[in-house]
Parts: C-alpha cells; structure tokens; sequence
C-alpha cells in the first residue's frame, strides 16, 4: 500500500474546510455548551454596536437638532455608554470562552495525529519523513488552533454585525443602501476568484516548511557522519536549498493573505464617498435627514470595517484550510496489517511461509511464492547478499509487513489472526542499531513488559536475578539506575546490545529474531552476548540474519535468501559457495 503524502498536486481531491471538518467534530462536541456561550456573547456584542448608530442618529434629528433637548441628550449618551460597556464584556467572555475550545482542541487533536501514527505501520514510516511528520503534528495543528480560537468567533461575529448593518442600511433607505453596498458585490466575486490561490500558496508554504524540518532532523541525526567526512558544506547547501524554497514559498504565501486587505479598503472608501455624496443631495433635496446620513456612515463603517477584518481572517482561513489538508491526510489514512480469521490450519512447525508473495509499492517484488516451516525449539540462519531480502523476510516474520500474497502461520493460526498483544508476546526481535529510551538502565531493560508495569525496583531487579543475567549490571557504572540519555549516545554499542538481549531474554518469546544484531560489536562482547542467549528456554526458535560465518555455523538450518527466492542450503559450505555466487551477481 502507498502511504507517501503529499502526492503530486491533482492526484488527490481535497474537500473544503466544512466538509473535512466533520472529523474535527468529534474533538469539539465536548465544548458544545462553551461554544453556544460564546455565540451568545457574540449576539450580544452585534446587537449592541448595531443599536448604537441608530440611537445616535435618533438623538441628533430629535433632541439635538428639532427639539434642542440637551437633557434627552445627556441620557442618550449614558446609554451609549451602558452599551459598549456591555458590548466590551460581551467581548472580553467570547475571546476567554474560544480561547479555551482552541486550547483544548488542539490538545484532542495532537492527540488523534499521533494515536493516527501509532496504528500505521512500518512501511508509511518508510516512505515519509520524520520532519516532516512533526511539522504537522506541531504546525499544521496549532494553525487550526489560530483559526478557532482567534479567527472563527470573531468571522461569526463580524458576520452577525454585517448582516445587521446590511439590513438596517437597505430599510433606512433603500437606494442610498445599494449604493453603500454596490462595492461589496466586487469585493465578493474578486474574494471568490482568488480564495483557490490564496489556499495553494498557503499549502505550498507550510509543505516547504514540513520539508526544512524534515532536512533538520536528518541531518542533525547524521552529524557523526557529517564532520566524520567533513562534509560541513553539504549539511550547508541541503540547509539552505530548504531554506531558500521555505523563504520563497513564505513570501509567496505572505502577498496572497495580505493580498485582500488593500481591495477591502479601497472598498470602504468608494462607499463612504458614494454615501456621503448621494446623502449630501438628498439632504438638499429634503428627502433625508443629517442624523441619518450620520447613522448611514456609521453602518457603512459597522459593514466595511469587519470586512477589512474579514481581509485578515480569511487568509487565517486558509491557512487553517491548507494545514488542515494535511492534517486530514493522516487523519483519513487506515492500516493495511488487517486482522484475519483465528482459524486453525494444518501446520508442522512453529512458523510457516505458505505461497508468500511480497512486492514494495515501487513495484519491487522481494519475494516469488515463498515456502519454508520453522519448527520449534531451532536456530535458523538467513544468510545472502545484501538487497537479498532476508531483513523483508524476517519483517514478514514479525508482521511488520503483511505478504502481498499467500500467508504466514504462527502457531497454526494465520498471524493476522492474533492481536498486538499476543504476537509480539511470541516474537522477540532485536535490531542491528538497538533504540534505547532516555531513562534508566531498568526502565530499558523492561520495556515492551506491560505486565510488569507497577512492580517495584527490588521486584524487576529480582527478576533479573532469576533470569541469571544479574551479573551483567557490573558492566554499567550505576546497575540499574544507569542513566540513558536520549539515544544513548553516551553507550558503547555492545552496551546497547546487552540492553537490547537482555530485554529480549527476559520476555521470554517463542520465536526470537536476531537481524544482524551482533554484526558491529567485537567478539569478547559477541560471546557474552551468546551467553545471554543461553539463557533463553530450549523450546525457542531462533532465526539469525548474519554475514559473519562464525555466527551462523551452530545453526541447524541455513536458508540463502535471494532473488525474491528462499532456497535451504545442504551445509555451511554450500551456504558460502552459494553466498559468494551471489555476491558476484549482485
């Protein structure tokens, strides 16, 4: 199955921001009563900024300018006042309330990306790049954050307010009320004429930004090897090639969202003028009244100066749209490790290959119908030349890959049939490079044991003891309260590969995998290592992927791993005869 995101653009239909937000719900159904608050505060604020230029106009034809009633005007400001006082609270509870849901969203979301992740498996790791993964964990996601709790109350609020001075323009005067709104309808048909832009400069940006990350992380995780080879100037030019396309793709994002803001202002003023002209005649005319020219300009003012607003909020729209997108990406992606049926099948051994067939979604087929059954209790070597396949085979093993075709038998069962829990209960691996978490020695040791999760110290230490892997702690200069800093760079590699064995012995599994696991450590701590596998009861199956002969010359079965075949060798020597053959192929 492809993973890779960010696909070609016009590979993939993207939905607009309403309809891919149905996802999104669910993380804010539980701010329902929050955001109906808000609302309210919203209506209350709307209302009182559209009363107050109706009011104002009121008082200046009748108290200020028939009736000379200063006191009427006393009182009419007064009220004015209670009115943006409320307006200002109202306000003031609408920011703190959506604050609050874009917070708390946020946290629901980051949360749902990396739960998302946690379900994918191996092969979407192997065709995307780290940073560019943390980038929409970290970016994309606090661009929504923004958007909701920044721009979405305040775009409700200026819609309100809009809608209302709208209305109470066409009523006050219906002709002088298109004219104030006649700008409007060119800001509309130039806003939806250019949003599709606005949004792929905005995707484009935050894609380029993905991919600095992405070329940071690498190379920061490479260093050894940058000033091993001092290649300083390569990490230099990588960088600023990233660098330079985030820079471009920034400015190219930075004129499209501000783009809008001078054409809304060139809006407002062609109404102001137009109003204040036509209004100036109908007042000469005696068909209107200075108080309600004053009104008009103050809802030509309510109606444009959110729309100036709206300039800026719907470039934060879009690109809360565009991080979305990506967001969604993962959001939308499923596994392709689905489960099976447990029913039994016939099967001789602990492990079998029925007809596997496995092919990368480069079109590169590693393995042609292969059959083999492991039986319990054994050791199996995977020996051929690099590229062979033997790491996929063994990831087969381990069901971190699914065959293309045909099945793979764990105890009888098809392994799709068993749940995470069970199978890796079953199979141990351990890795070439081993990952050490920043913690102690201890907690390393027991990791991936949930059901030791809770015990004490003493409790976990006593297990090691019984396990008679206690004498290993004097090769760590605090036993088991050893610090490990994060990826241990601290640690010699055998002294990860004790870490490692031991974790693996100690859980005990039936089936344990060893892909090239001792191929870089010296052979005094090779043979400890061997030694640790001692350990294990004589009822587990051992598969070791390995160049070195001298690893694989105990083994009961040797299998030459090549050319999408999987062929049993006779003896150590045809293993070599046959490893050396296909060396000089490859």
């Amino acid at each position: 199955m492809n993973y890779t995101l960010n696909k070609p653009e016009g590979t993939e239909k993207k939905g607009s921001f309403f309809a891919a937000a149905k996802k999104l719900w669910p993380m804010l159904r539980e701010e329902k009563k929050t955001m109906a608050l808000a609302g309210i505060a919203i209506l209350v604020n709307s209302f009182m900024q559209l009363a107050a230029p109706y009011l104002i106009g009121r008082t200046i034809d009748e108290h200020i300018i028939r009736d000379k009633d200063f006191h009427a005007v006393l009182v009419a400001g007064g009220m004015l006042l209670g009115m943006y006082i409320v307006a200002l609270i109202a306000s003031y509870l609408q920011t703190q309330l959506m604050g609050g849901v874009g917070q708390r969203m946020l946290f629901r979301l980051r949360n749902a990306v990396f739960s998302k992740l946690q379900e994918l498996p191996v092969a979407f790791f192997n065709q995307n790049k780290s940073g560019d993964l943390i980038s929409r964990i970290n970016n994309d996601t606090d661009k929504l954050n923004q958007f909701f709790s920044q721009s979405l109350m305040q775009f409700l609020g200026n819609i309100f307010i809009m809608t209302g001075a709208a209305i109470f323009l066409v009523v006050l005067h219906p002709m002088l009320g298109s004219v104030a709104l006649a700008p409007f309808v060119f800001v509309l048909i130039f806003t939806q004429l250019t949003g599709g832009w606005v949004k792929r400069q905005n995707a484009k940006s935050l894609k380029a930004l993905g991919g600095m990350s992405s070329e940071i992380q690498e190379s920061l995780a490479n260093f050894k090897a940058i000033i091993a080879f001092n290649r300083r100037d390569y990490f230099r030019e990588r960088f600023q090639t990233a660098n330079e396309e985030n820079y471009k793709t920034s400015v190219g994002a930075g004129i499209a969202n501000n783009i809008y803001t001078p054409i809304y202002g060139l809006a407002t003023s062609l109404a102001q003028v137009g109003v204040i002209a036509f209004g100036i005649w109908l007042i000469t005319t005696g068909n209107f009244t200075l108080g309600l020219l004053i009104s008009f300009l103050a809802y030509v003012n309510n109606f444009y100066t959110p729309l100036r607003q709206m300039a800026a909020i719907w470039a934060n729209y879009q690109v809360a749209l565009a991080g979305w997108d990506r967001i969604a990406e993962i959001l939308s992606l499923d596994t392709d490790l689905l489960p099976a049926e447990a029913t039994p099948q016939s099967s001789n051994g602990l492990l079998e290959f029925k007809n596997v067939k496995f092919g990368y979604p480069d079109g590169k087929v590693v393995l042609h119908g292969v059959n083999f059954i492991l039986e319990q209790g054994k050791t199996y070597a995977l020996v051929g030349p690099t590229g062979g396949g033997k790491t996929t085979t063994a990831s087969l093993m381990a069901r971190l890959f699914d065959p293309t075709e045909g099945t793979v038998l764990l105890d009888g069962r098809d392994i799709r049939s068993y749940s995470n829990d069970e199978r890796t209960k079953k199979i141990g691996f351990i890795l070439q490079e081993p990952y050490l978490f920043a913690g102690t020695l201890l907690e390393n040791i027991f990791y991936g044991h949930p059901e030791l999760e809770g015990h004490s110290k003493e409790e976990l230490e006593a297990r090691i003891n019984e396990a008679g892997l206690g004498n290993l702690m004097t090769r760590f200069d605090q036993g088991t309260e050893t610090q490990i800093a994060t990826n241990a760079d601290a640690m010699s590699l055998g002294q990860r590969q004790i870490i490692a064995f031991m974790r693996a012995v100690l859980r005990k599994p039936e089936l344990l995998i060893l892909d090239e696991a001792t191929a870089n450590i010296d052979t005094v701590t090779e043979q400890l290592l061997g030694e640790i596998l001692e350990k294990l009861p004589s009822s587990t199956t051992r598969v070791v992927i390995a160049h070195r002969l001298n690893t694989i010359e105990n083994a009961d079965t040797i299998f030459f791993v090549n050319g999408g075949e999987i062929t049993r060798a006779g003896s150590l020597d045809q293993a070599v005869e046959m490893l050396m053959h296909g060396n000089r192929q490859s």
